[in-house]
């Protein structure tokens, strides 16, 4: 979970790679309307984010499931949006990549292939709700540093949860 450009897909599809799981890239998972309207420039509302987010849900429900290990990445700003993939899904752990705004800015004029216009990265800042410590499900890992480094924190941390 993070913010635009903080690294979700790029990271999590090699985290994915490295722990031999599923990654699923929840980009694909918004509604088309939802797509046109960022790339229109415009943010999402929660109303938007609804069928998004049940999409999240149904898909950690369904790796969960078959018993296999899974990589969704999203998202997820809020405490009510992560509350909602919760639901019905006791096996989950959040990975939260942070980095400061003028790092992350950074990173994202740098990318060509997403559809979210850098208009909206302030409003992302805006709308994030750190995780609290009384959502014990939610790992923090800081984006600062070389890919690299940033997978291995996050593939070691995964490794620390599954085995606490």
């Amino acid at each position: 979970m993070g913010v635009s450009s903080c690294g979700k897909s790029s990271i999590g599809a090699a985290v994915a790679r490295q722990l031999e799981a599923k990654f699923i890239d929840g980009d694909d998972l918004h509604p088309k309307a939802n797509i046109l309207k960022m790339k229109s420039g415009h943010p999402l509302n929660d109303d938007d984010r609804a069928p998004w987010l049940e999409r999240i849900n149904d898909a950690v429900f369904s790796i969960e499931m078959k018993h296999e290990e899974g990589i969704i990445v999203c998202s997820a700003l809020r405490q009510k949006y992560r509350d909602q993939i919760r639901q019905g899904n006791s096996k989950l752990t959040f990975i939260h990549l942070y980095g400061d705004f003028e790092l992350v800015k950074g990173r994202m004029l740098a990318r060509e292939d997403h559809f979210m216009p850098i208009e909206l990265l302030k409003s992302q800042f805006e709308t994030l709700e750190k995780p609290t410590i009384e959502e014990t499900d939610v790992i923090e890992v800081s984006i600062d540093g070389s890919f690299d480094d940033v997978v291995a924190r996050c593939v070691t941390a995964i490794k620390q949860h599954q085995t606490a």
